[in-house]
C-alpha cells in the first residue's frame, strides 16, 4: 500500500470516527443546524475526500440520522450525501415506521462516496457523495 492511499485510508477512518453529523442549513445567514449527533466523537487531522482512489474496508459507526423531514440527506464527516431514493410521507415527514426527528442506526462507509444507513427496524438506505456540496440541500424547519 503506497503512503498516500494510507494516509485516505486513515483520513476516511477519522471522518467515520468523529461521527456522521446531519442536518440542515438555516436560511439566517446560512449557519448550519444539527440534526444528529453521533455516538463517537473526535478530532480527525484530514477530512475525508469523497475522490479517494482508495476504498477503505466497510465498517459501520452508530448513526443518528435526521429524519424529521424525510430521508433525503447525511452528512458523513465534512462530505455531504444523498439518499438514492429519498423518503417522505408525502407531506414532508418520515414513512410510517420511522421514528422524527431521527431514526437510531448504523451508517456504514462503502467507499468515498457511498454509504448505506441500517437499523433494527429493518431499514436500509443508500446514499451517494454530492462531490464539490458544501452545505445540505434542503432547509429543514
Amino acid at each position: 500500500m503506497t503512503e498516500r492511499a494510507g494516509h485516505i485510508i486513515v483520513a476516511l477512518a477519522l471522518a467515520l470516527v468523529t461521527g456522521a453529523v446531519t442536518g440542515c442549513t438555516k436560511a439566517d445567514g446560512g449557519a448550519e443546524a444539527v440534526r444528529a449527533t453521533p455516538t463517537v466523537r473526535a478530532t480527525p487531522s484530514a477530512p475525508a475526500t469523497p475522490s479517494a482512489p482508495a476504498t477503505p474496508s466497510p465498517r459501520g459507526i452508530p448513526f443518528e440520522l435526521y429524519t424529521h423531514c424525510g430521508i433525503d440527506e447525511a452528512r458523513i464527516g465534512s462530505t455531504y450525501f444523498e439518499a438514492e431514493t429519498p423518503l417522505s410521507d408525502g407531506s414532508g415527514n418520515p414513512p410510517d415506521g420511522w421514528g422524527n426527528p431521527t431514526q437510531r442506526g448504523t451508517m456504514t462507509l462503502k467507499s468515498g462516496t457511498e454509504a448505506v444507513f441500517t437499523d433494527d427496524a429493518g431499514h436500509e438506505v443508500k446514499f451517494r457523495a454530492r462531490p464539490g456540496a458544501r452545505a445540505f440541500k434542503h432547509i429543514c424547519a
